[in-house]
């Protein structure tokens, strides 16, 4: 980013908040869904997913690192909660956003149903949220959290040789980050290609004019190097597609966040970089969890579940 401008600008670009004046009703609406997917049957809930050695117990600082499974319509599962495993759902692992500093897994939970009724196994993730941790904790995290799902996906019905990403606004930027991760790297057991594809929701691609917002900038704590290292736009394009997703009615800067992984990563990685019509960057989130919407039927064909 080469252009520069005021804080008052970056203020006014990237807080949403700010920007959708109905944004409480629609945190209470995503609240109240959510609790609803929570409720119905063929959820797991607060699956730990820090591997530990045996006897080890999760410190006070890692209680929160959890996550919550939907499983797959054709699962079995009896009233006790004990699963019966059908290996072979496709897996979707979701990324809540909140700019690594708010929200949870709870708070975005009802884009899991229709997605586990169309037969994948769907895993939503917790992560520890800023300033407590870096955004490179983080990264780091939410790789374990990966990590898990594909070591421990067969047990609740999903095939960890087709595990896809999804995520919305800062969960947008982990799923690119996810996509793009050398996994051997976090560890030796892993496949290079754990992530087979990833579908980005008004995702942050390049971190660095979060750096010059103000209500954010205190929180995030990056410098320009540290900036630097977590764009993926600045990351070699990955072997696995990514699909670019922006409301057309969002800031400038989100626009052009998205048309920039295009233009970064190549057409090739990233096969749809599209604006959506009438959505901002709050209610675009719904067309993921609407079967009727783009969003979700290109997401539902990175599972293998269409066409």
């Amino acid at each position: 980013m080469t252009r520069r401008h005021s804080p008052a600008w970056h203020d006014a670009q990237y807080n949403n908040r700010g920007r959708i004046p109905e944004h409480p009703q629609i945190l209470q609406s995503w609240a109240e869904r959510s609790a609803l997917a929570l409720s119905t049957p063929g959820c797991v809930l607060d699956v730990p997913y820090l591997e530990l050695a045996p006897g080890q117990r999760l410190t006070p600082a890692e209680a929160g690192h959890t996550l919550d499974l939907f499983l797959p319509s054709s699962e079995g599962h009896d009233t006790s909660g004990q699963v019966r495993p059908q290996a072979g759902a496709p897996v979707l692992v979701y990324l809540h956003g909140g700019y690594w500093r708010a929200l949870s897994k709870r708070d975005q939970a009802f884009i899991a149903p229709p997605f586990a009724a169309a037969g994948a196994l769907v895993v939503v993730p917790d992560y520890p949220l800023a300033p407590k941790v870096s955004v490179e904790q983080i990264v780091l995290q939410v790789g374990q959290a990966l990590a898990w799902t594909w070591r421990h996906a067969r047990a609740y019905g999903g095939n960890p040789d087709h595990i896809i990403v999804a995520g919305h606004s800062a969960g947008g930027h982990l799923a690119a980050m996810m996509l793009a991760l050398q996994w051997p790297v976090l560890s030796p057991d892993l496949p290079a290609d754990l992530v087979k594809g990833a579908v980005s929701l008004s995702g942050v691609f390049e971190l660095e004019p979060l750096r010059h917002a103000p209500f954010l900038a205190p929180d995030l704590g990056l410098d320009e190097g540290r900036a630097q290292r977590l764009s993926p736009a600045e990351m070699p394009a990955p072997g696995g597609p990514l699909i670019a997703l922006v409301g057309a009615d969002e800031s400038e800067e989100f626009l052009r966040q998205n048309r920039l992984i295009r233009k970064r990563w190549g057409a090739r990685a990233v096969p749809v970089c599209e604006a959506v019509p009438d959505r901002h960057h709050m209610n675009v989130l719904h067309d993921l969890a609407d079967p009727d919407a783009r969003a979700h039927r290109l997401t539902l064909e990175l599972l293998g579940l269409r066409g």
